[in-house]
């Protein structure tokens, strides 16, 4: 081999050494983002579970608190209606 044969064949392995050093650069940085994105959705998922909840126990307060305005309104007629025909009210 020339000298200019094995310089062409010392810059192509370092060519090569490079492109694998990127190629597994680039590979990391792909499993990193792919974690950082798995851990986003956990993380959403995880608000959206206790956002639910959140909403749920609402819902029943929100209920409870129609069930005794209905029953409320319920005894109000009773009252009403009772006043109006001269009668008292039933305890």
């Amino acid at each position: 081999m020339s000298g200019g044969d094995s310089a062409l064949d010392l810059a192509a392995k370092r060519l090569e050494t490079a492109l694998h050093v990127l190629e597994q650069r680039l590979s990391q940085r792909l499993r990193d983002a792919s974690a950082d994105a798995g851990g986003l959705f956990d993380q959403d998922r995880s608000n959206l579970a206790q956002e639910l909840d959140a909403a749920r126990a609402r819902e029943r307060e929100l209920e409870e608190a129609g069930a005794q305005a209905s029953a409320a309104l319920g005894r109000a007629i009773q009252e009403i209606r009772a006043a109006l025909n001269g009668q008292a009210p039933e305890a």
